[in-house]
């Protein structure tokens, strides 16, 4: 069985680091005729994994009518269309291309409250994303998408988009509003709830604001040159490797390990501390236990498993990075971009990460990056809530404040629209994961 799938998915938009799920989708593109309609229960990986990159491209250059159906319940249980799968998927539908066709660029992604219990619901619900001729679209800004309304009830929203080869980011949405934001903010517009046209923001891709450090497994995995061990005062090579709650409230973090130089690997691990820095992005992100997106450490460190590094060419530009990525804003880029899967929880490769919208720090000022070094220094030893309650935490919105305000110069009008952002994403599904707030947890203006 190995054989034959090799040599049937060889050439194929199959990833082994994917699983057996896009072999199914390889086979069945190829057994599909043109003009066929492709219907597939896949992995909510398929619309952001790195490894599903593939897939996402041959839907865009070999099919049209795209829909995509996702369910954006609070709870794993809840997430999928399958029976006991205890993971988020979605449900594809599309057309294959005729060879007098060419491919659109534009989808229609749907997500409802729930999975429908009954065939009557199912079909209901069916009609409705069907015959809905006027569907909102997620250029239009923050007013929301198209209401899927099954008698009196609420059952869902669904918005367009474009999809290209990309990460299709408008799944598992509670309100549509939130990804119209993630998305202009991702084409350099900030456009916020209750403000009625967008201001420009610089934003850039993390891989050309710096440069991440090595993967894990490349730095103390079997090949790699060094041997991790607990942390030393005195270590040469200090590491921020694992998650550690306690130790993670704060910008400020200590290293957690230590990395020892394996006989006759000296020179390969000197290649490895080259990339050290003092920022680390959090590449597996629990939205409701964790508060922080990006970490400092006060020497340069090498960033492990779960918190990879990040080297810009100018130093100062690590304080206003892990300011930024700490602000409401810096959550939202982050849950765009990364993979929803598991409820109250965000994931991505290290090589994913680099496509992680941030503001431009090149285009800071030199005044810009000092004041961002004294916004640090007033919130280094300030600790934060997890980011599900961004919205009640007094030291967050006092955050986005010195952010949107004192760095970036904006007004009162965008930090209120901030805020306003905060609590619509902190009641995003896919964020909380339906924990239960705390009964003093309100929101802070």
């Amino acid at each position: 069985m190995a054989r034959s799938l090799s040599q049937y998915t060889k050439g194929t938009c199959y990833h082994g680091y994917a699983g057996i799920a896009s072999a199914f989708a390889a086979l069945a593109h190829k057994k599909l005729k043109p003009g066929g309609v492709l219907a597939l229960v896949l992995p909510l990986s398929a619309a952001s994994g790195l490894s599903w990159g593939k897939f996402r491209e041959m839907i865009a250059h070999e099919y049209v009518g795209l829909t995509v159906l996702t369910i954006g319940a609070a709870d794993n249980d809840s997430l999928s269309f399958s029976a006991d799968t205890g993971m988020a998927e979605c449900l594809l539908i599309a057309r294959k291309i005729t060879p007098d066709e060419s491919s659109d660029d534009r989808a229609i992604f749907t997500s409802l409250r729930q999975r429908p219990q009954e065939f009557m619901d199912s079909s209901s619900l069916a009609s409705e994303v069907v015959n809905n001729s006027q569907v909102r679209r997620i250029e239009d800004g923050p007013f929301g998408g198209t209401p899927i309304m099954i008698g009196a009830e609420l059952a869902g929203e669904t918005i367009t988009a474009p999809y290209g080869g990309s990460n299709w980011g408008a799944v598992r949405l509670s309100d549509c509003s939130v990804a119209q934001t993630a998305y202009a903010l991702y084409q350099s517009r900030l456009w916020l709830p209750g403000l009625g046209s967008p201001v420009d923001v610089k934003i850039a891709a993390l891989s050309d604001l710096g440069k991440r450090g090595w993967h894990d497994i490349n730095i103390a995995g079997s090949s790699g040159p060094f041997t991790k061990a607990p942390p030393s005062p005195t270590s040469t090579y200090p590491a921020l490797w694992s998650h550690n709650a306690k130790q993670e409230t704060r910008l400020l973090c200590q290293p957690d390990s230590q990395l020892l130089v394996k006989p006759g690997k000296e020179g390969r691990a000197s290649e490895a501390w080259a990339t050290s820095s003092r920022a680390h992005v959090n590449r597996d992100f629990r939205f409701n236990s964790q508060p922080l997106t990006a970490a400092f450490t006060e020497q340069p460190s090498i960033g492990g498993r779960a918190w990879p590094n990040v080297a810009f060419d100018d130093k100062k530009m690590e304080y206003a990075f892990v300011l930024w990525a700490n602000g409401t804003l810096g959550l939202l880029s982050f849950w765009w971009n990364s993979n929803r899967q598991v409820a109250g929880r965000g994931t991505s490769s290290v090589s994913g990460l680099e496509s992680l919208g941030m503001m431009d720090l090149r285009a800071l000022t030199d005044e810009q990056l000092a004041t961002a070094k004294c916004i640090f220094d007033e919130f280094r030893d300030k600790d934060l809530k997890p980011a599900y309650l961004a919205d009640a935490d007094p030291n967050r919105a006092l955050l986005d404040r010195r952010v949107v305000c004192d760095l970036l110069g904006f007004d009162e009008d965008v930090y209120e629209g901030v805020r306003r952002l905060s609590q619509k994403w902190c009641a995003e599904p896919s964020v909380h994961g339906g924990k239960k707030r705390p009964l003093d947890a309100q929101f802070v203006m």
